[in-house]
């Protein structure tokens, strides 16, 4: 009896030590593989894109393992990217009221009139969006490399053949020097583009920038006449951005130099300022040509984003009485059938002569009372009120429908006949539209004012594709010879960005991705045909590329161009339209909290 007692209860205990190795065996063996795959599910995750093609809702999750790709050439991208050549919309972000911004703990604190914002780096990153991030769009992902590699390209060609100069002739390798900037030594190219450097995240050229500018940069060096307009919007306007970026205090100091350099050029009897100013003589006088020394309208109406930021951070109201005068003045003045004049006489205030444009000499006046009225968080109602009256008469007065192609176009009037033609300058029109469209009260007039947005973009898109290299001239034109072409005239292209900033606003505000593609089809156009080993050129002739280059690499492409192509391809919280707006060099400044 004990004996077969014993031999149960050994077998007992064997059996369960048996079955306990194999529990642990069983553990050991299975517990890696999940391990193993939880990490490459953590990699391999993509995101959840939901687009609307062709009225279909399709939501698809990707489980490829993301790619990275060192592309250099916009062939090599083109290769790695498969695209279907339909269009493709996603739901739109419009915004049908004003946005309140919120205020936390993080945010700039709320200031008083005159005080510089206070930021933690935390609120900065609200306010600015993610600088650094990966994009699960590999398509997007790609292009946006694409436009940065592009920057690096142009810097590398300043900095090596004309840094502290104006601008660079890339083929000749020679620093390009133009009167507007008051001296051979005024660093156009370093202040214009070093907020792009800073948004694009190219850590050591924007410190390149930074260290130039804050060592180097002074109003002292404008030796002879320069031009009040572009130096506000492109170094007080590329100070004031890098500020509001960085929380760097020199750059107020570095802004309030130039705006105080200016201050001699409002000298007027009605307040309305002269075009040049010579720094050091405080002398200040208008172009003979301008209808006989008058000021011009898009000149003195694209100062007031500038002067305003310059004396909030500052704390000196003078800048924001100089240009609150001016638009007094304008806003007082006679105005033909609601149109305003491009030329203005600075003793008067009236407007002398009838040629009104939304290009060159009209263009950025028009764009400022809607951007006053944003940049006010909504509550400038003169801006409001003067820019709704204008876009009612331009409507009216200055938009027309082509025979051919049922185009929509922007006309030149003169003695209050139409010029039918239309400015590469006056395509920045549908990003000011569009702006116009997400402000209107109104379900119905949001829509009609952004078709026609959508219109007049769609012109522009025009004007490029119907040119052997896909760019547009610098006019082009609607009669029996031209249809938004320009074959005999006015045909180069001096890498004007404006083409490039309607269709980046129409991306933002709408959501089709058809805007997106048109920005990245310039892009390779500018890539292909007026890339070149330093830099990059304009063209002679967009209609024949062997016809040359202009070998001037223009400050604006890096400041405008570039930017406004990066920033399409990016997400939409670096440099928000509901927290920032861009002066006309492509300038961020805040939208301001009071």
């Amino acid at each position: 009896m004990k004996t077969v007692r014993f031999n149960k209860q050994a077998l007992a205990i064997l059996a369960a030590c048996f079955i306990f190795l194999l529990c642990i065996v069983s553990y050991l063996s299975t517990s890696s593989e999940p391990l193993n795959s939880v990490a490459v599910g953590q990699r391999a995750r993509g995101h959840v894109a939901v687009r609307d093609v062709e009225n279909r809702h399709i939501a698809q999750e990707e489980q490829e393992k993301p790619r990275v790709i060192h592309a250099k050439s916009v062939g090599e991208i083109e290769r790695v990217i498969s695209r279907e050549k339909i269009e493709k919309i996603r739901p739109a972000r419009v915004n049908l009221k004003p946005p309140v911004q919120e205020k936390t703990s993080t945010d700039a604190e709320e200031t008083e009139v005159g005080k510089a914002p206070v930021q933690t780096s935390e609120g900065l990153e609200k306010l600015i969006g993610k600088i650094h991030y990966e994009d699960k769009d590999e398509e997007n992902d790609l292009r946006r490399q694409k436009v940065k590699e592009m920057m690096i390209h142009a810097w590398q060609g300043y900095k090596n053949y004309s840094w502290g100069a104006n601008e660079l002739k890339p083929m000749a390798k020679t620093p390009n020097s133009q009167n507007i900037f008051g001296g051979s030594q005024m660093p156009a190219t370093i202040v214009d583009a070093a907020d792009t450097l800073y948004i694009m995240d190219l850590k050591d050229q924007y410190k390149e920038a930074r260290d130039y500018i804050e060592k180097n940069f002074s109003m002292t060096k404008s030796t002879s006449t320069l031009s009040v307009f572009e130096t506000t919007i492109r170094f007080l306007g590329g100070l004031l951005s890098l500020f509001a970026l960085t929380q760097e205090s020199f750059y107020i100091d570095k802004a309030r130099e130039v705006g105080e350099a200016l201050l001699p050029a409002f000298n007027t009897p009605s307040g309305i300022p002269k075009s040049n100013l010579d720094v050091a003589s405080k002398h200040a006088s208008n172009y003979g040509w301008a209808n006989g020394g008058q000021s011009i309208l898009s000149e003195i109406g694209s100062l007031h984003l500038e002067f305003l930021y310059l004396s909030r951070i500052a704390n000196a109201p003078i800048f924001e009485k100089k240009v609150k005068k001016v638009r007094d003045a304008l806003e007082k003045a006679e105005k033909p059938n609601g149109l305003y004049s491009n030329y203005i006489n600075p003793d008067t205030g009236r407007f002398t002569g009838s040629h009104m444009s939304l290009g060159a000499l009209g263009d950025s006046f028009y764009e400022y009372l809607i951007k006053s009225y944003v940049q006010s968080n909504y509550t400038d109602r003169q801006a409001k009120n003067m820019y709704w009256d204008v876009s009612d008469a331009i409507q009216k007065h200055m938009i027309k429908v082509s025979k051919q192609s049922k185009l929509t176009y922007t006309v030149e009037l003169n003695n209050g006949q139409p010029q039918h033609k239309m400015g590469h300058l006056a395509c920045f029109v549908p990003g000011m539209f569009a702006l116009q469209a997400i402000n209107e009260d109104t379900e119905e007039e949001k829509s009609r004012i952004m078709t026609l947005a959508e219109e007049l973009a769609k012109t522009c898109h025009e004007s490029y594709i119907r040119s052997e290299t896909h760019i547009g001239p610098e006019m082009f034109y609607f009669n029996d010879n031209d249809e938004a072409t320009s074959k005999h005239s006015e045909n180069g292209y001096i890498q004007r960005p404006e083409v490039i900033e309607g269709w980046f606003y129409l991306w933002r505000l709408t959501g089709k991705i058809m805007y997106r593609d048109w920005v990245w089809d310039a892009v390779q156009a500018v890539e292909k045909y007026c890339r070149v080993e330093n830099g990059f050129t304009g063209l002679q002739n967009v209609y024949n590329p062997k016809a040359g280059r202009d070998d001037v690499m223009q400050s604006f492409f890096l400041a405008e161009f570039l930017k406004y192509a990066y920033l399409t391809f990016a997400d939409d919280s670096l440099i928000s339209l509901e927290k920032w707006v861009f002066n006309t060099e492509a300038h961020p400044v805040p939208i301001l909290s009071h």
